[in-house]
């Protein structure tokens, strides 16, 4: 009786996991497997995933999941030794996953009935993932909610880079071009050891294999690089690799760690490493780092990442991850992968250990997440009264409503436009990653904005960015998007056709091709070639709902418009599906045309529809201005009024926007209409006065798509009230900011978007832009050039703070310790500054003689003073001085240039012969020095009174006395030197342009502007050049009678001696340093919008 109860507790534990396996219920899951790499019937590249399926009961509208027929691929028949391939559909409806579980394909020596060649190469027979394949499964996954998993290998060789770029966009990695293996034996010996391996290694060192023991192979799939991490030579300290979770990873799978993984890998890259959910980790040594970072391989890389687009997820395993050599014929039994889990133990079946400990888990929580939930719901928005197309945005009367969270929010515009260009790079790079647009965009968050205007397609990290942060903050940030009109195209049509203008054929051609790029765009549905100057790429990202408004074109040609409106004066009004003109001149009737073609575009291709705009500036504005100077500010006029919306657009709305900005053009600073408003604070205002006469004359509601003043060392016009372009210091144009935006308020507009975001090196702007390298201004920052610095964020580095403390100078001292009064000289760079710092004995500018430094720089080699008017007594031999720096105290110091190299004067005294005063041409080694000037404005007459203007320069040479440490409470962004708390340590920075300096990252300087030239082409001269190996630098200590007292280096019998001098040098440069900051004007005006809906 006992052994028969024994024997059926026996019975009962052996079958009561079958019971209870068979009493569970199914689950429909189709699955379609992709699998290249099959060249035995052992299908173990995806046979652990079919017996996963099985035991999981997950069952295929046909029934259970066969290893040998449920696979697309290659399949190979062992018994007649021959082979056939089973085709992917076409098309995969129906399918909630697609595993990609290999591409690499199968070579002839692969084949079990080719004698066995150890790894030698041999030819393709099938493999790597075709455009056509891949097509098919992005297009499913991208429109139909699903789940794809990808192995390694899915896009590496031998799949052709077009569709491996395409692969890794869409999965959001970049893959380096390495995998590895590890190896238990790296003898030559070793059979497992590929030969082709070894032989590419000896190839490439020149060097025998004579590796052993364990270790990694690492292999460079096009450099023919091969890299070995040897446990015995101290690369690795233990020879395995193991996932390590994320948080995210941990809270996803429940796992913690893995158990070794010890087959192919490759090293991939995230986009956003928030999307990993496990890296890789093995025990590196401090030798196998520096050999990794010897070849620039990253000691940390993922191993799993998690991605979505649109309503499905996307999954990387970056390994080998699914195949195990063999699977228990056992399915129908409850538990077994658990007990299999327990029961297969690292030392001895390594493999099987991390099948069931690691990979069995992580697919189980992936297939329990596709059939129960697949995505969460996205939210659903109002539709036309046609039903036909959705909407999240739209105008009421004077006010934009966004639908928010099921409800109609109205939303006073709040926001920055941002561009594509940073540090380094031109705009047309498209050269900003996922990591830093998602930054910005949370900063932009924090300041209390809510839109953010872009002119034309970014690359796919911008919406990316953009729909990852919207997914994970309570307040969106939406988006008013622009198509860019190629005025350069124009500009070259016009040299052979000069009638050429909008409509064009190749302008409406590329025109069209834009914006239709960016509507398939913001739907996550465009595939981009690669085009010089534009954004390119893949673009999955669905971001169409926080779209709130087109503003398609620039700020159009008044020229063009004007000529427009003759050409095509008997032309018929533009009737459109949902926008006509109405008594309309010729640019408008295209605007009407372009508009209405957009939105139907969109409404037909994704049924969504929203408000639209064009762009529009004060130049081509509908008022009347008699008191502008300038016959082109207002010889043209683009109309709003006269483009009318109907049909679902009318539900909608359409809305004005303008650029608008307080200095510009010089009507606003002279029409006294403007000039005398007196705004709602009972202040003078011409911008408020300009706003309030703009609003009234159109039936439109306005947004001012532009506004803003810029934190530049540099000017170039100026307001009757201060709001300058340029010389404005980071509060100031916080500030302005503020008072600028109070005003749009307060006239009752939409709202505006300040210019701009970030800071861009590659502008340009006209006093400055003779007097530079065109090719090189992303390179290096010039302050002198207001357009580049009107951002909230900055990117210089401040490499020195110049605050008179000197724990930022690390460099040695140009001049070492004197005895003299004048102690050392250090002298230090970056991309926007060269700093001096000078070491003082004594307060010298403080004492009875008023002591006072004066530095004496020597930049172009083959001219400049050798005697000097201000302080005859003095002579230079061997050198000549371009530039003299004079510090007479904390109110005043300036900086002043040879009159021979002074571009200024021979830009417009010379060349241009705009000055007042008779200019002579100044000769070689006059002993004069002029003041450094930028001009301001060229004579003009203001047309309604008559009244002329003289030429308007100012004095840019001239030195301000601050602290430039951002972090001082005394911060002043426009400081240019200071002076230590005992006045003994002198700091000083120079904007390089105020040296002549052209382009500092190849020292590039100003060539001679006057030699070997004839008047026709004077002009030309500002464009010469010269290379240089650095500046030679001295410094003087004079007193009031401006007697020598001291100075670097020594001067004997009243004689400096170039030879003594000593030369500055710095590296060269292509790519620039640059740290992000946020300015003062950020902060203002993150305050300012807290209190503002």
């Amino acid at each position: 009786m006992k052994k028969l109860l024994l024997l059926l507790i026996f019975v009962l534990v052996i079958f009561i996991p079958f019971i209870l396996w068979s009493i569970q219920s199914s689950q429909e899951l189709n699955v379609v497997i992709l699998d290249k790499t099959v060249p035995t019937e052992s299908y173990r590249e995806h046979n652990g995933l079919t017996w996963l399926l099985n035991h999981l009961k997950y069952e295929q509208n046909t029934g259970n999941y066969s290893a040998e027929t449920d696979y697309y691929g290659f399949v190979p028949n062992d018994s007649e030794k021959k082979h056939s391939v089973r085709p992917l559909p076409s098309s995969l409806t129906g399918t909630d996953l697609v595993y990609m579980a290999d591409t690499y394909g199968v070579y002839q020596d692969d084949l079990p009935w080719t004698p066995n060649s150890r790894g030698e190469r041999s030819e393709l027979i099938y493999g790597g993932l075709l455009q056509e394949e891949w097509q098919t499964i992005k297009k499913h996954i991208t429109t139909h909610p699903s789940t794809l998993v990808a192995e390694f290998n899915s896009f590496a060789s031998p799949t052709e880079e077009s569709v491996r770029k395409d692969i890794t966009d869409f999965l959001s990695l970049d893959w380096t071009g390495w995998t590895g293996r590890y190896f238990e034996d790296l003898h030559r010996d070793n059979e497992e050891l590929p030969i082709w391996m070894i032989e590419r290694h000896e190839a490439f060192t020149g060097e025998r294999w004579a590796y052993e023991e364990s270790g990694f192979v690492l292999v460079h799939d096009w450099k023919e690089e091969i890299v070995v991490l040897s446990e015995k030579l101290n690369h690795v300290g233990a020879s395995e690799l193991r996932l390590a979770f994320t948080e995210a990873g941990k809270g996803f799978f429940g796992l913690e760690e893995s158990p070794p993984y010890q087959y192919w890998f490759d090293i991939v890259t995230p986009y956003d490493e928030q999307d990993v959910l496990a890296y890789y980790d093995w025990d590196l040594t401090s030798d196998g780092k520096e050999l990794l970072k010897k070849h620039q391989i990253p000691s940390q890389f993922a191993a799993v990442i998690h991605h979505r687009k649109n309503q499905s997820n996307l999954f990387y395993f970056a390994g080998d991850f699914v195949d195990i050599n063999t699977v228990p014929s056992l399915t129908r039994f409850a538990g077994w992968s658990k007990w299999k889990a327990l029961t297969s133990f690292e030392a001895t079946s390594p493999d099987s250990s991390f099948f069931y400990r690691a990979y069995v888990p992580m697919m189980k929580k992936i297939l329990q997440m596709e059939n129960q939930e697949k995505i969460m719901n996205e939210q659903t928005f109002p539709s036309t009264s046609s039903g036909d197309a959705s909407y999240s945005a739209r105008i009421q009367g004077s006010t934009f409503e966004i639908y928010h969270n099921g409800n109609w929010e109205p939303v006073a515009i709040k926001g920055v436009n941002m561009g594509m260009g940073k540090p380094g790079t031109w705009p047309g790079e498209a050269a900003i990653k996922e990591s830093e647009y998602y930054r910005w965009f949370e900063q932009i968050g924090e300041m209390n904005a809510n839109t953010v205007r872009v002119y034309t397609l970014h690359p796919p990290d911008f919406y990316r960015a953009l729909k990852r942060y919207n997914s994970e903050h309570d307040k969106p940030i939406y988006l008013m998007h622009g198509t860019w009109f190629n005025e350069d195209l124009l500009h070259e049509l016009r040299e052979k056709h000069p009638e050429a203008d909008a409509y064009s054929s190749e302008i409406v051609e590329e025109f069209q091709t834009e914006w239709r790029n960016i509507v398939d765009a913001i739907h996550g549905q465009a595939n981009i070639e690669e085009r010089s100057g534009h954004a390119h790429g893949s673009y999955y990202t669905d971001i169409s709902a926080y779209v709130i408004g087109w503003i398609i074109g620039i700020e159009w040609d008044p020229e063009m418009v004007h000529n427009m409106s003759l050409k095509y004066a008997n032309q018929e009004d533009y009737n459109g599906t949902y926008i006509d003109s109405v008594n309309a001149d010729g640019m408008e009737q295209w605007l009407a045309w372009q508009l209405d073609e957009l939105v139907s575009y969109e409404q037909e291709q994704y049924g969504w529809i929203r408000p639209v705009s064009f762009t529009n500036w004060v130049t081509t504005d509908l008022l009347d201005h008699p008191a502008e100077p300038s016959e082109s500010e207002d010889l043209a006029v683009v109309d709003p009024n006269k483009l009318k919306v109907k049909n679902e657009v009318s539900e909608v709305g359409m809305f004005a926007s303008y650029h608008i900005y307080p200095y510009y053009p010089d009507f606003l600073n002279l029409e006294e209409k403007y000039t005398e408003f007196i705004d709602h604070r009972g202040e003078r205002n011409n911008y408020a006065g300009y706003l309030k006469d703009l609003n009234a004359a159109h039936d439109l509601p306005i947004l001012v798509a532009e506004f803003g003043v810029p934190a530049s060392r540099g000017l170039t016009h100026v307001n009757p009230f201060g709001w300058n372009q340029g010389f404005l210091s980071e509060e100031e144009q916080g500030n302005i900011l503020v008072h600028l935006y109070e005003d749009i308020v307060k006239e009752d507009m939409l709202g505006g978007l300040v210019f701009t975001w970030q800071d861009e090196w590659f502008k340009r702007t006209w006093n400055t832009m003779d007097y530079d390298n065109t090719d090189r201004r992303p390179y290096w920052s010039n302050a002198q050039t207001n357009e580049q610095q009107f951002g909230l964020l900055g990117f210089d580095r401040l490499k020195i703070k110049v605050d008179g403390e000197i724990d930022d100078w690390e460099t040695d001292p140009l001049y070492p310790y004197s005895n003299g009064s004048l102690e050392q000289l250090f002298v230090d760079s970056d991309e926007r500054y060269l700093y001096l710092r000078l070491d003082l004995s004594e307060r010298v500018h403080m004492g009875e003689e008023n002591l006072r430094p004066v530095f004496m720089f020597d930049v172009h080699p083959n001219q400049g003073n050798e005697q000097f008017m201000e302080i005859p007594s003095l002579k230079a031999f061997n050198t000549g001085i371009d530039f003299v720096l004079d510090i007479q105290g904390k109110d005043r110091a300036n900086l002043l240039v040879d009159a021979y190299y002074d571009t200024f004067l021979f830009h417009y005294g010379v060349d241009l012969n705009m000055l007042s005063d008779q200019v002579t041409i100044p000769n070689r080694n006059s002993g004069m020095f002029n003041k450094i000037q930028l001009a301001l404005n060229k004579e003009m007459t203001r047309p309604d009174t008559g009244e002329t203007f003289d030429f308007v320069a100012y004095e840019t040479g001239e030195f301000r006395y601050g602290n430039g440490n951002p972090q001082s409470e005394d911060y002043d962004s426009l400081a240019d030197y200071y002076y230590s708390e005992d006045d003994t340590i002198l700091e000083i920075r120079i904007p390089w342009a105020l040296l002549n300096v052209k382009d500092p990252s190849q020292r590039e300087i100003m060539g001679d502007l006057y030699k070997n030239g004839s008047e026709k082409e004077l002009y030309q001269h500002l464009h010469r050049k010269e290379y240089i190996d650095g500046i030679k630098i001295a410094v003087l200590l004079l007193d009031n009678n401006n007697e020598l007292k001291s100075s670097l280096p020594k001067i004997i019998n009243s004689e400096l001696n170039g030879q003594e001098m000593k030369l500055y040098s710095w590296e060269k440069w292509d790519v620039p340093l640059s740290e992000e900051r946020l300015k003062q004007s950020y902060f203002i005006l993150q305050e300012y919008w807290k209190t503002k809906n």
